[in-house]
């Protein structure tokens, strides 16, 4: 069993128990440039995260068309200094609609190196410290994507390599050929996306539903020290703060109950869900994206807070909805 509390602080510096994803900054979704609130914002959301403990920044070059790693690239500009007190990571793959072709992912070695030099020239930066595949390619080829890996190491332009969105024969696959380790996966884990967590439960029970994950893939991580990384986290405020009267009675009874449980361990409602995830042995680490700075310090308490085992029960069986095989 992998002992180490978070396996990334072997390789990655400034390490945190809790990632910053940056898919909310440099505005809005089009071809605008970055403007000077847009600027102002990244300033005051950088210096809250790290403030809050936070020392890992998530980007992907697809985030606002690029934008989020500009306006990221343009606090690193006027305060250079911060760049070692963080980790940056970043993601590359998903190409949106173009002339050229439709939407589609893309790992090809080309793809994958000119992502590399957009963002680092974007970030202001010379060297990611870690490289994401951000989606599955049908088309990869492992041997052509270990090419790029290592020239991209080789050249001191990525520190460290993993993946995003992979079950773990794909990460087998992939690792195969590969000459470096990898060393994160981000998936979607939450209370109101239980797949990952109901496969392994739940397989060859008449009644359960099916569900579509890729069993071992929680263990594949923990066995290789592979860091699970969780995107949608906080289910976009589903139990902390969204009107759900409209939603089914299980998701208004675990709201109920994880402001029962804030009230209990005197923390915020955001550090108790957050807090269900990392109380799982696979020591997951979530990726909080809310630009509210009041959110963002509420986030951080899940320093604060280490739930029961039933606790952790109660709030899984609320959050399915019915009770367990």
């Amino acid at each position: 069993m992998n002992s180490n509390k978070y396996p990334l602080s072997r390789s990655i510096k400034n390490n945190s128990s809790l990632v910053f994803g940056c898919m909310g900054l440099g505005g809005t979704w089009d071809k605008n440039p970055i403007s000077v609130a847009d600027i102002k914002k990244a300033h005051e959301v950088v210096d809250t995260a790290i403030d809050s403990g936070i020392k890992l920044f998530d980007h992907a070059d697809i985030y606002t068309f690029g934008k989020a790693e500009q306006v990221f690239g343009e606090v690193l500009k006027a305060r250079p200094e911060l760049r070692e007190l963080i980790s940056i990571q970043s993601k590359c793959g998903i190409r949106f609609e173009d002339i050229l072709g439709p939407q589609r992912y893309d790992c090809s070695p080309e793809w994958i190196i000119n992502s590399v030099e957009n963002s680092l020239s974007r970030l202001n930066i010379e060297q990611l410290d870690i490289l994401m595949l951000h989606r599955p390619d049908p088309l990869m080829e492992p041997e052509l994507v270990a090419q790029a890996f290592d020239t991209l190491s080789a050249s001191g332009k990525v520190k460290n390599f993993g993946v995003s969105n992979m079950q773990h024969h794909q990460m087998a696959f992939l690792s195969a050929a590969l000459s470096q380790p990898l060393v994160v996966n981000q998936v979607e884990l939450s209370l109101s996306h239980l797949a990952w967590l109901e496969e392994g439960v739940t397989s060859g029970n008449s009644g359960e539903p099916s569900v579509n994950y890729g069993a071992g893939t929680i263990e594949y991580c923990r066995q290789n020290n592979i860091q699970l990384q969780s995107w949608g986290c906080l289910s976009q405020g589903l139990f902390t703060g969204h009107d759900i009267s409209q939603e089914p009675l299980h998701i208004q009874q675990t709201a109920e109950l994880i402001t029962k449980l804030a009230a209990e361990y005197q923390v915020s409602k955001e550090a108790v869900v957050l807090s269900w995830l990392k109380r799982h042995p696979a020591n997951i680490q979530p990726v909080i994206g809310t630009t509210n700075v009041e959110r963002i310090k509420a986030c951080a308490e899940v320093d604060n807070i280490n739930l029961t085992r039933e606790h952790w029960y109660a709030l899984w069986l609320c959050a399915r909805g019915h009770a367990l095989p």
